[in-house]
Order: C-alpha cells, then sequence, then structure tokens
C-alpha cells in the first residue's frame, strides 16, 4: 500500500473505516488494509480477492451471509482448510459526530469471528479493550453512523452494480432507487405495522364479543325490574280508574242532558227556517209558471218565423239553381256561336279557294269525267257518314265515362266517410273496454275513475271526523235483478245519480267536499238524507199504472238509504222502461198516465210531456261502457268482438277506397284518351263535311254553262256569309251582355241565400235556446215542487223530533239523580278532583281501560316469581362483573383508533416524502449532466414499480424529444449511468461508500470520464469512497485526497 497523503494530513471522521484486518478470510490469510477518509481504490487481477475486502465490511457490520450474496452460510467465508475466520474493522470515531467517545474513545474496533459452529461479535474501545458483544449495541453503532451495508448506494458489489447499474430494466432500477433511498425500508415498516394493527383489531373484537352475552343478561334483568314497576303501576291506576268511572256516568248523563237540550232548541229554531223555505219556493213557482208561459208563446212565434225562414230559403234556393243553369247554358251557347263564326270564316276562305279554282279551270280548259267526279262523289259521302258516325260514338263514350267518374267520387267520398266513422267507433270501443277492465278490478272506478278512488281514500283517513260515514258512489251500491236487458235505459234514467254521494247532515256535507277538493274531484253530487229512515212503501195507487218494468223494480240494494235516495231524489218509481221507440210513445203520451214522469227507451230515446207539451230527446251519441252490468267478462267479449267486426269493416272499406281510387285514376286516363280521340275525329268529320260540299260546288260550278255566272254566285255566297258574320257577331255581343247579366243576378242570389242562411242560423239557435230553457224551466219547476214536498214533510217529521227529544230530556233527569247516589257512594266527589278528575274521558273508554288493565294483570302477575329487590341485587352484581372489562375494551379500541391514525398520517407522510424523491433524483441527475452539455429527467412511477432514465445529448438539439438511454452509446450510456448513481448519493448520508467493478464494461474514454467524475464528486462530497476494479488506475499529478492499493 502506497500513501502519498503524509504531507497533507487531515483530521478524520467519525464512522469512516480507518483499518480492515481479514484472517482466513474466503482467499486471504492475513491482509490488513489502512484506509484515509476520503477516495481509496482498491485494483488488482480478477480472483484476487479484491470483492472479499467489502464482503467483509458487510459481515462485519452485522449483515447475513445471504445478504452479501456470496455465501449461503457464515461457514463458507472460512478459507479452506482453516477452521474459524476473524474480521477486524477499526472506525474512527472523533469529532462532534462521535458515537459515545467517554466509553470507546477517538477508536471503535468491530471483530466478528467465525467458526464452524458459531459467530460472535465483539466491540473493543480506542485502547483494545472489550466494551460488549451484544449484537444491540452493533444495530445502535450502525443506526448512529447510517451505515447500512444492504444499502447499494453504501456498498455496492459487483452483483448489485450488474442488478442495477447494468441492467436496462426500469424494474431493476426501480429497485435500486427504491432500497437506496431507503423507501422500501419504509414502506416494509409501514405494511408490518398495518398487519400489527389488523392483528390487534380482531383481538379486540373478541373481547367485545366475550362481554356481550353478560350484557344481554344485563338488559333482561333491567326488563324484569321494569314490567315488576309497571305491574304495580297498573294496580294503583285500575283502582283510580273505577273510581273515575263511576263518575264518569254522571257527567256523561250531565252532558247528554246538555246535548238534548241544545237538539230541542236547534229544532225548534229549525221549523221557522222550513216555513221560509217553503214560501220561497213556492214565489219561484208562482214565477216561474209566468216565464214558462212566455217562453211557449215565444217557441210559438219563433216555430212560425223559421217556416217562413225555411220556405223563403227554399226559393231563394230554386232561383240560384236556375240562374246557375241559365249561366251555364248561355256560355254553352255563346261558344257555339264562336264555333259558328269560325265555321263561316272557313266557308269564306273556301269560297274564294273555289274561285281562284274555277279561274284556274277556266283558263286550263280541262274537264274531268262525269263517272269520275260521281265515284269521288260517293266515296266523300261515304268517308263522311263514318267519320261522324266514329265522333257520335266517342261523344257518347265519353258521356258514360263522365257519369262513372262522378258516381266513383261519390262513392270514394262516401267511404272515406265510412272509414272516419269505423275508426272513431274502433277508438270508442277501445276505450269502453279499457273502462270496463278497469271497472272489473274495482267497481268503484265506473262511477267517477281514479278521482272518486281518491275520494274515497281521503274519506278513509278523515273517518272519524264524519258522523255517519258517507255512502257512495250509489252505483256501487247497486245490482241488477232482472238481467242486464234494462241496463242501458237504468243508466240513462238515473244519469248522474249514479256517481252521487250520500251523507246525513250539513255538517258531514262540508267534510266530504273538503275531502273531494283534497282528491281534486270538484264536481261531486253530494244528496243530504237522513240515514235513519226506514225503506220507503210506496203505496201500489202511486206507481205508474202499466205492465212495464220501472227503474227502481230493475234495482236492488243492500242499503235502505240509497233506495230511499232513489225515489225521493230520482223519482225512480216513476220511471218506465220499455223495448223500442213506438212502445214508448204510446206509453208516454196516449196513456195519460198521471204517476208516471218519463220513459226511456233500450234505444236510448227519453219521452215526457209536462202539461200540453210532448217531449221526445234523441240517444245520446257518446257511447259509454255499460256501469251496472252483472258481468264484465261477457260486456268485454262483446265489445272486443264489435271493435274487430269494426276493424274488418274499416279494413274492407280501406280496401274498396284503394280499388275505386285506382278505377279513377283509370276512368281519368281513358277520359283524356276519349277526349283526344273524340277531337281528333271531330277535325277529321269537319273536314271530310267541307270537303264534300266543295266537290259538290265546284261539280256544279263545272256543270254550269258560263264560269263567270259561277264566280258571281260564289261572290254573292260571300257577301251572304259576310252578312251574316255581321249578324252573328252582334248576337255575339248580345250573348255577353246576358251572360254578365245571369252571372250578376246568381251572384246576387248566392249573396241573398248567405244572409237568409245567417239570420235563420240566429233564430235556430234562438229556437233550440227556447226550447232548452223551455225544458230547464220545466226540470226547476219539478225540482221546486219536490223540494216544497220534502220540507214539508221535514216539517212534520221536526215536529215528532221534538216530542220524542223532551220524552227522552226527562229520562235523562231520572238517570242522573240515580247515578249520583251511585257515584257517591263509591267514592266522593272531592277524592276524584285529588286523583286528576276525568278528565273528559267516557265511561266506555273507562271500561275499555280497566278491562285491559285487569286482563294484563292477570297475565304477567304470575310470571313473576322473584321480587323486584333481588333482581336489583342480581342486576348491580353482574354491572360489576363487566364494568372493568368494559373500560378496558374501551381504552383498547381508542388505543386502536389513535395507531391506525398515526399509521394514516405516516402513509400521507410517506407519499409525500417519494413524491418529493422523485423530484429531488430529477434534479441531481439532470445537475450531473449539465457538466458535460447533457440534459435529461428520470421518471418515477411507484404504481407501475418503475424507474426511466432519458436523456438529450448536444448533437440533438433541434430535436426537442428526448432519448431512452438504451439508444445511447456505450460511453454515453455509462455516463448517464454514472449520473443517476450520483443523483442517488447526493440523496443519502452515510460516513463511506463503497463500489465494486463499477467500470467492467466501460472502454477506456468511458472509463476514464467516468473515474474523473467520481472523483470529483467524492471530493465535493466529502465522505470516504472506496473503489474497487480489476483495472489499472494511473493518475499524474498526485493527488493527496486519494489513495491506490
Amino acid at each position: 500500500m502506497g500513501d502519498n497523503g503524509t504531507s497533507s494530513f487531515r483530521q478524520s471522521k467519525a464512522g469512516t473505516v480507518r483499518r480492515i484486518r481479514l484472517e482466513n478470510f474466503m482467499c486471504h490469510s492475513n491482509l490488513v488494509i489502512e484506509l484515509i477518509d476520503r477516495v481509496n481504490f482498491i485494483t488488482g487481477q480478477n480472483g484476487s480477492g479484491k470483492s472479499a475486502v467489502l464482503t467483509a465490511l458487510c459481515i462485519a457490520f452485522g449483515c447475513r451471509a445471504k445478504g452479501t450474496q456470496r455465501a449461503s452460510t457464515l461457514k463458507d467465508f472460512i478459507k479452506t482448510g482453516c477452521s474459524s475466520t476473524v474480521v477486524i474493522v477499526e472506525i474512527n470515531n472523533e469529532g462532534d459526530d462521535a458515537f459515545k467517545p467517554e466509553t470507546y474513545g477517538s477508536t471503535i474496533t468491530i471483530e466478528r469471528r467465525i467458526s464452524e459452529s458459531a459467530s460472535t461479535t465483539v466491540l473493543k474501545d480506542c485502547r483494545g479493550k472489550k466494551v460488549t458483544s451484544k449484537k444491540d449495541e452493533l444495530l445502535e453503532l450502525v443506526d448512529y453512523f447510517n451505515i447500512d451495508v444492504e444499502n447499494p448506494c453504501v456498498i455496492m458489489s459487483q452483483d448489485k452494480s450488474r442488478e442495477f447499474l447494468h441492467s436496462g430494466n426500469d424494474k431493476d432500477k426501480f429497485k435500486f432507487f427504491f432500497k437506496a433511498t431507503l423507501l422500501q425500508r419504509v414502506h416494509d415498516l409501514l405494511e408490518m405495522i398495518d398487519q400489527h394493527l389488523k392483528s390487534a383489531n380482531g383481538t379486540v373484537c373478541e373481547l367485545e364479543d366475550a362481554v356481550k352475552p353478560i350484557e344481554k343478561e344485563l338488559n333482561e334483568l333491567q326488563e324484569k325490574i321494569n314490567n315488576m314497576k309497571h305491574v304495580e303501576r297498573a294496580s294503583l291506576e285500575l283502582r283510580e280508574l273505577k273510581k273515575k268511572l263511576a263518575w264518569s256516568w254522571v257527567y256523561k248523563v250531565d252532558r247528554d242532558l246538555q246535548e238534548q237540550r241544545v237538539i230541542i232548541d236547534k229544532r225548534k229554531s229549525h221549523i221557522p227556517v222550513i216555513q221560509s223555505k217553503i214560501d220561497r219556493r213556492m214565489e219561484k213557482m208562482e214565477e216561474l209558471g209566468d216565464i214558462l208561459a212566455k217562453k211557449k208563446s215565444q217557441i210559438s212565434s219563433l216555430i212560425g218565423k223559421m217556416t217562413e225562414v225555411q220556405r223563403r230559403k227554399d226559393e231563394i234556393q230554386h232561383k240560384l239553381s236556375s240562374a246557375t243553369k241559365e249561366k251555364l247554358r248561355l256560355v254553352e251557347e255563346y261558344n257555339h256561336k264562336l264555333n259558328v263564326i269560325d265555321n263561316l270564316f272557313k266557308r269564306l276562305s273556301s269560297y274564294e279557294k273555289q274561285v281562284q279554282e274555277i279561274h284556274d279551270r277556266h283558263v286550263k280548259n280541262t274537264q274531268a269525267e262525269e263517272s269520275q267526279i260521281e265515284e269521288k262523289l260517293r266515296e266523300l259521302e261515304f268517308e263522311f257518314e263514318n267519320a261522324d258516325s266514329y265522333f257520335k260514338s266517342l261523344k257518347e263514350e265519353e258521356d258514360t265515362l263522365l257519369e262513372r267518374l262522378n258516381k266513383m267520387v261519390i262513392d270514394i267520398r262516401n267511404i272515406d266517410e265510412e272509414i272516419h266513422n269505423c275508426q272513431k267507433q274502433h277508438k270508442e270501443l277501445l276505450d269502453n273496454i279499457s273502462q270496463l277492465q278497469r271497472n272489473q278490478t274495482n267497481k268503484v272506478t265506473a262511477f267517477g275513475g281514479d278521482k272518486v278512488i281518491n275520494l274515497l281514500r281521503a274519506i278513509e283517513r278523515h273517518h272519524r271526523r264524519f258522523r255517519k260515514p258517507p255512502i257512495g258512489p250509489i252505483g256501487a251500491h247497486l245490482t241488477l235483478v232482472k238481467g242486464d236487458k234494462w241496463a242501458p235505459a237504468v243508466e240513462q234514467a238515473l244519469g248522474r245519480l249514479l256517481s252521487a254521494f250520500i251523507v246525513t247532515d250539513h255538517k258531514d256535507c262540508l267534510l266530504l267536499r273538503s275531502c273531494a277538493k283534497e282528491a281534486n274531484y270538484n264536481y261531486v253530487q253530494i244528496i243530504i238524507y237522513d240515514f235513519s229512515r226506514p225503506r220507503l212503501d210506496i203505496p201500489q195507487h202511486m206507481l205508474p199504472r202499466t205492465s212495464h218494468p220501472t227503474t227502481l223494480s230493475c234495482l236492488h240494494s243492500e242499503s235502505h238509504t240509497v233506495l230511499n235516495v232513489l225515489v225521493d231524489v230520482g223519482n225512480a218509481e216513476r220511471q218506465v222502461l220499455v223495448q223500442d221507440y213506438d212502445i214508448g210513445k204510446v206509453v208516454a203520451f196516449d196513456s195519460r198516465n198521471s204517476n208516471l214522469k218519463e220513459v226511456y227507451t233500450l234505444d236510448g230515446y227519453k219521452m215526457f210531456s209536462r202539461a200540453s207539451v210532448e217531449t221526445i230527446l234523441p240517444p245520446n251519441k257518446s257511447t259509454r261502457p255499460p256501469r251496472l252490468c252483472s258481468s264484465y267478462d261477457e260486456q268485454i267479449k262483446n265489445f272486443q268482438s264489435n271493435a274487430l267486426d269494426v276493424q274488418k269493416i274499416a279494413q274492407e272499406c280501406m280496401g274498396r277506397k284503394r280499388q275505386a281510387e285506382r278505377e279513377v285514376e283509370d276512368l281519368h286516363e281513358s277520359i283524356r284518351n276519349i277526349k283526344r280521340e273524340c277531337h281528333h275525329a271531330e277535325r277529321i268529320s269537319v273536314s271530310k263535311n267541307m270537303q264534300l260540299r266543295d266537290f259538290k260546288k265546284s261539280c256544279a260550278a263545272e256543270a254550269s254553262a258560263s264560269p263567270a255566272s259561277t264566280v258571281d254566285e260564289i261572290h254573292q255566297d260571300i257577301s251572304k256569309i259576310q252578312e251574316e258574320i255581321q249578324q252573328k257577331k252582334i248576337l255575339l255581343e248580345n250573348f255577353k251582355v246576358r251572360m254578365c247579366e245571369a252571372e250578376d243576378k246568381a251572384n246576387e242570389l248566392k249573396v241573398s241565400f248567405e244572409n237568409l242562411r245567417e239570420s235563420a242560423k240566429g233564430e235556430v239557435d234562438a229556437n233550440e235556446k227556447a226550447e232548452k230553457d223551455l225544458m230547464d224551466i220545466e226540470e226547476e219547476l219539478h225540482s221546486l215542487e219536490e223540494e216544497k214536498n220534502y220540507y214539508v214533510s221535514v216539517m212534520s217529521k221536526e215536529f215528532d223530533e221534538i216530542k220524542n227529544a223532551e220524552a227522552e230530556y226527562e229520562e235523562l233527569v231520572l238517570l242522573r239523580e240515580a247515578s249520583d247516589k251511585k257515584a257517591s257512594i263509591i267514592c266522593p266527589e272531592s277524592e276524584l278532583e285529588a286523583i286528576g278528575g276525568c278528565n273528559g274521558s267516557t265511561p266506555e273508554k273507562l271500561s275499555a281501560q280497566i278491562t285491559t288493565l285487569d286482563q294484563r294483570l292477570k297475565q304477567q302477575i304470575p310470571r313473576f316469581s322473584e321480587s323486584i329487590d333481588d333482581l336489583r341485587a342480581m342486576y348491580e352484581e353482574k354491572q360489576s362483573m363487566i364494568l372493568g372489562k368494559q373500560e378496558k375494551n374501551r381504552d383498547f379500541r381508542k388505543k386502536i383508533d389513535a395507531l391506525q391514525k398515526a399509521l394514516d398520517t405516516r402513509r400521507t407522510k410517506y407519499q409525500t416524502i417519494a413524491n418529493k424523491l422523485s423530484r429531488q433524483i430529477t434534479w441531481g441527475f439532470n445537475n450531473k449532466l449539465e457538466n458535460k452539455g447533457i440534459c435529461g429527467r428520470i421518471d418515477v412511477s411507484y404504481e407501475d414499480r418503475t424507474l426511466s432514465v432519458h436523456v438529450k445529448m448536444p448533437q440533438d438539439a433541434s430535436n426537442s424529444s428526448v432519448r431512452d438511454i438504451k439508444g445511447l452509446s456505450g460511453g454515453e450510456r455509462s455516463f448517464s449511468t454514472l449520473c443517476f448513481t450520483l443523483a442517488l448519493h447526493d440523496m443519502i448520508e452515510a460516513p463511506f461508500r463503497a463500489m465494486d467493478e463499477f467500470d467492467v464494461f466501460m472502454d477506456a474514454v468511458s472509463r476514464k470520464i467516468s473515474l474523473e467524475t467520481l472523483v470529483d464528486f467524492a471530493l465535493i462530497q466529502g465522505s470516504q469512497w472506496i473503489f474497487i476494479t480489476p483495472h489499472d488506475i494511473r493518475c499524474d499529478p498526485v493527488d493527496p485526497d486519494w489513495v491506490m492499493f
């Protein structure tokens, strides 16, 4: 060993290695190495034992054999042929950072002896005196100086160098970083603490579960104690209730007396009110009688006016039709005159041509043979007849097609209307089926739908507030007794009454109205009726004298009140049901039955007479499903069958419509073709006729002796034709004037017709309104008559009720005297006040409470065989047993929660430190690269447990991307890896560092750059460095801060 640092002696630092001595260790028999506190190089050939020095350091500081990756057991380090080995390491212990200087002095010697069967470690002071052989002292020393020999940044062996530095795997680099920064150690400690906490939590849960049976026994004892207290209180309460019951009967009679007096006074006050109502209705009936007479006279006058208006309407319509026909006739004649004038012009042109031809023939003096002329004449006549007959046949065919077309258009309109009606009917049938299915689920929905369901629910919620529960809807309480035959007529007769509700007094009416408002059922009909009235017995002479059934006879109900309302309000006993319209007219108008009010037919007609007026109301167009039928299934099947039939009819109609539209299109095409052919045939016929006439005239001209006379005749004909043309033009102008007059007349008639129809519409509306007002007046008169009779019967009933109430009041006075005597015997009234009085409790309520308490006491007393004092003693004994355990368990739980919270805090801090370290290594790495003009970054992923190194070389300045080191040259990659290692060294603190064969894969240039960088970093960093390399290290000049062995 050569030492060139004697001239520049430096003070040693605490924790640095001063001397290493090996005896029989691996390949060394006796080796002593003196180290300085700066840079130390150990060189030698392969197999000379360089790495054994680092292995000895690891063994001396407590590393296990497997941790060195050189052997599986410690005895494997003994040199072959020897029985034991000794490793002695002396470390400096001077300065402010010395470890227990009062004990060890300036030097600490660690001696590790290993034999075949044992291994010992001894710590000695500076004088070589043994201080301790405990391993804990060595661990404390290692922790104090932060000498972690398993950390690759403290001691990097050959295997770790190959594993971390020379591996291109990002996961291996991450392991190097994770272990060098001690993050792995912290992570393992946190995981171990988490496992211990989970184990402790399970133990505490077991302790808590062990206490639960005793807690359950305590709860059962407490329940028994509470039950015993309850029995004692119940016995006392039973005695007090019996005293209250005795006096509650007295107080109840007092309340009944007061209520009875109020009832009597109230009923007496009703008499003048009812009488005033009767008088008001009599006055109103007289007023309505006068109005009725005026309305009848008004309707008579309106009927006369309507007859006159209808007559005028028919007259104007007839005139309008005549004017329209006249206008069309004039237009057709005008067109005919135009055609005549056109033909005259054509004849004039033809005559002029004849004159020219005669002149030409006369000049040429050519003459045709007679036989040829006759033959041509016959030929022309035959052609004209054929053309004319063909034209007429085409005209007849055109008229036939037009007539068929108009008929088909009318048929299509009728089919459209039929399809619309079928679709409307089909929709109504589907709605009826849906309604019947809802009614089948709940019959009540037939009389109000979902609103009546909501109303019944509201009544159920407030049922305690009603004096008597309302009855309704009425239809839900009715059934048909004669089958479903009369169901439509019965439903039409009763109408809205089926959806009405019945209450017993005005208070219940107001309450029911509020319930209806709550259920959003705003227009519910409410009838006030006395529920206590028995079933009305209607004498036979008050019923209609007819063999046909009445509405009342077709209905059955379990409630007498419902049947009474049908009689008193709906007059169901006076409504007669018949089979059809003709029978209904006979029963309603011909029999003159005094007890008959209305007649209803199965097909929906309503017939009645008021005085001398006979009225027949047609069926309602809107169909609704039957609501009183006994079998919904049968009705649904009928509606479904009808819906299918209607759908089939609609489909058939649509098919017919499509067929008719195709036929109409074919007819249009045929008419267009016929018109074209007809026009062509007309032109041919006229042409043939003109040819024939011209030929005849030419023949006659040729037959004439003198061509000049023939020309004169033709000129005369031309003059006549010109005169005729002038006459026709004059007539044409007259026709124009007549056409304008006819059009003005038709327009005037249209305006008159529209005005008359508008005026008639007002009179028709007035007539309909008058008839409606007449019916309303008659209905109101009838209603007033019924109300008057009702109030008369109510007044009679009030007198009877007052008499009965006064008799009941006398009975209550006697009952009060008897009850007072009995209650005084049981308990004086003054004692009742001491126990709280009756507090408004009724005798029924008190009796029920006494019965309940008595039964409970009879059931509970035999269940308790122990006294309440014994139960309390047992409770206190068991409670004292578990109080200590519960307190301990709570303390354990608090400690575990505190530890868990601390663990979570440390995990957060660990994550923060890990993130800071990843940024710090990037900054250090980039700082080291800048010395050579290189830049880069390090990406650390704790999730994927990878660490990737990226660099950008100076020659890549134009490229902004950073390349992975795998794409670099060998020297660049070695230098980048070295910078990464030095950046890690910057992040840890240790008194010494050792690296074995760090430059084994470098070339000479890279090795020189790396060595210079390492030495510069070691000198700047200030700690002790030990480098082991198989290469020869030569350096000029001599540096006092490093030494080579």
